[in-house]
């Protein structure tokens, strides 16, 4: 059975940082990009990041530029997602995806394989 498990979400304050992963089981991902969503109550998932199948290109959502990062260890079949200055507009459910295509890309469309998804809550 191919699915991908998220782990690393929590409670964490304003600030605060949370190192997300990803862990993908049943086949390989190594050679289809990847990305990080998130949702909130009430509205549609969004992309955070997406990262190429080699690692070489990233790309972010403008709220999360310079505060997070994507990263991936094809050895390990696992993809992380780094987020540091939380704030309390990035709680949400974040979910991983594997793409039908082996580049980066933010189109929700192109991903085909999610994970249950893990909470993120940032409050003080």
């Amino acid at each position: 059975q191919v699915q991908l498990v998220e782990a690393g979400g929590g409670l964490v304050q304003p600030g605060g940082s949370l190192r997300l992963s990803c862990a993908a089981s049943g086949r390989s991902f190594s050679g289809n990009g990847m990305g990080w969503f998130r949702k909130t109550p009430g509205k549609e998932r969004d992309t955070v990041a997406a990262i190429s199948w080699k690692g070489g290109r990233t790309y972010y959502a403008d709220s999360v530029k310079g505060r997070f990062t994507i990263s991936r260890d094809n050895a390990k079949n696992t993809v992380y997602l780094q987020m540091n200055s939380l704030i309390p507009e990035d709680t949400a459910v974040y979910y991983c995806a594997a793409s039908r295509l082996p580049i980066a890309t933010m189109n929700i469309e192109q991903y085909d394989t999610w994970g249950q998804g893990t909470q993120v809550t940032v409050s003080s």
